[in-house]
């Protein structure tokens, strides 16, 4: 029998329409969607349904948006498919849905939590110009490097920030700094080296008070034991113990995102199937790149689940 880890996606998965046709198929997702609205003091479900598509992707919209899709999605396919997960993570914001998943937090409180940590990853760097980028057909230890160099060379910040496949990595930090990584990337033979439009130079050291910010938030809410290992980002390994996962959870916001190792470690302890819950394939694509081997499948609308049904845990 397959063991399966649910994994979540982080932000830019986001669309506008997202998770409607939940919406329109069931009573109880309707209310939780009155609940979140009314637990964050405004319209989360109309941004979701009707956008723009530039106010669903601000950040403080677009985190809850896609933590409160994915736990729908994944609250639904629990409901007719019958299995238990035996390891959960999430792609840095994912982390958060990957909580909920485990009982560590309850949804509101999620929510409220992702509302505030989009809030403050944008304001936290207080007006510094800042850049991210991905680089793409470099080996990690090879940007390690040429963020090194860049911020030595430029006397500026400039730091891995989402280790995602083995070729595909972001970067985030100082405007200049980050140009100069760019430069040394395509002149070290990078296939790519795409500018990403983001609200901040999110899991880097210029938004270190949004780690103080979001600490003092996060001691208001009680954290419980996880009922399934959660791998969390800053360290690839599993946790169920509240206090080191709510400490690792401070410390994500401005550390990289270990995802290639969080994803071999799962597989490594025996994991072949992924599920991911929420909005688009980004996850799911950068697992293929990892592991050839994996199955994987995805839960973004209702009629996802129909397809599945008959292919998971015979």
């Amino acid at each position: 029998m397959s063991k399966i880890a649910f994994v979540f996606p982080g932000q830019g998965a986001q669309y506008v329409g997202m998770a409607q046709d939940f919406y329109n198929n069931f009573s109880d997702v309707r209310d939780i969607f009155q609940q979140a609205d009314e637990r964050l003091g405004f319209g989360l479900s109309d941004i979701m349904f009707n956008g723009p598509a530039d106010k669903l992707k601000e950040t403080q919209y677009t985190q809850p948006a896609i933590l409160l899709h994915s736990i729908i999605a994944m609250k639904k396919f629990m409901e007719e498919v019958s299995i238990k997960p035996e390891i959960t993570a999430g792609h840095s914001l994912g982390e958060f849905s990957a909580l909920v998943a485990a009982n560590v937090l309850n949804l509101q409180n999620a929510l409220y939590l992702v509302h505030k940590r989009g809030e403050f990853m944008v304001t936290a760097n207080q007006g510094t110009p800042f850049k991210m980028a991905a680089i793409i057909g470099l080996s990690s230890e090879q940007v390690i490097e040429i963020c090194q160099q860049s911020a030595k060379e430029k006397n500026g910040i400039v730091v891995p920030a989402n280790f995602n496949t083995p070729t595909q990595t972001v970067i985030s930090g100082e405007d200049f700094a980050v140009d100069k990584a760019k430069e040394i990337a395509k002149d070290m033979g990078a296939m790519k080296v795409i500018e990403l439009s983001v609200g901040g130079p999110f899991h880097s050291p210029l938004i270190e008070l949004a780690e103080q910010w979001l600490a003092k938030e996060m001691d208001n809410f009680q954290f419980n034991y996880a009922n399934i290992p959660v791998v969390q980002n800053v360290n690839a390994m599993p946790s169920t113990e509240p206090l080191s996962i709510k400490e690792n959870l401070k410390k994500q916001v401005v550390n990289p995102v270990q995802w290639v190792k969080s994803i071999n470690y799962i597989i490594d302890n025996g994991v072949d199937t992924f599920i991911e819950f929420g909005p688009g394939k980004i996850v799911s694509g950068m697992i293929r790149r990892i592991s050839r081997k994996a199955t994987i499948m995805n839960v973004d609308k209702y009629q996802d689940i129909e397809k599945i049904k008959h292919n998971c845990c015979k």
